[in-house]
């Protein structure tokens, strides 16, 4: 069964900087973490408590996102994602259950 990291992230002080460091710096540091299928990111719309961005990081199953969890990639990353000014950050993980047909 698929496995998720999910991480959301609030209120950047500075939206643009924010961005920037994201996409130039964080998404190759996450991109080679080992055994990671998919990495999407959101920009939810609504509610003034949404996330500013939510990025899903997608595995094969448990094993796979213990070890890429595991990982001096994903140090690496973890690392990059402390050093962003925002109101605070949500990571969890979790079993992927597809509901379609």
């Amino acid at each position: 069964m698929k496995h998720r990291l999910t991480v959301q992230y609030f209120r950047p002080t500075d939206a643009g900087a924010f961005e920037a460091a994201y996409r130039e710096r964080h998404v190759p540091l996450a991109q080679a973490v080992p055994g990671l299928e998919r990495l999407t990111v959101s920009t939810p719309h609504g509610a003034d408590d949404a996330p500013y961005l939510v990025a899903e990081l997608w595995f094969a199953d448990r094993d796979a996102l213990k070890a890429g969890l595991a990982s001096p990639e994903m140090g690496l990353a973890a690392a990059d994602a402390e050093t962003y000014d925002v109101a605070h950050r949500v990571a969890f993980t979790g079993a992927v259950e597809d509901l379609l047909p």
